[in-house]
């Protein structure tokens, strides 16, 4: 049961923010069931994938979405995840952790003074 409502409030904040149901996954997978932090990314990855689909499928039919952009965005996306998937066996437990908090303070920073 703890699963699930894990994925009701990864859902919402895919959902609502248009992100961040990835970054609550990975801390969840970590503390609540014990998972090893590089399978925690890479199932964070496999649990978001869904939820984005369904949350694209909603926002393009409720809002004007910019395909164009949405499109080069995610070529990107395609071509740096493939990239980050790659560098994730590479990356020490212990880096990852810190690279992972100081994505969070950065963006945490930019949101609260943004």
């Amino acid at each position: 049961m703890k699963k699930f409502f894990v994925g009701i409030i990864c859902g919402v904040l895919n959902g609502l923010l248009g992100s961040g149901g990835g970054v609550a996954a990975v801390l969840a997978l970590r503390k609540f069931f014990k998972v090893e932090v590089h399978k925690a990314h890479a199932t964070a990855i496999a649990v978001i994938l869904p939820l984005t689909l369904v949350s694209a499928a909603i926002y393009l039919w409720m809002y004007d979405v910019d395909l164009t952009v949405a499109l080069w965005v995610t070529i990107g996306g395609v071509a740096g995840g493939i990239v980050g998937a790659k560098w994730l066996k590479k990356i020490s437990a212990k880096w990852l952790h810190k690279i992972f908090g100081a994505v969070m303070i950065f963006a945490a920073v930019r949101m609260f003074f943004g």
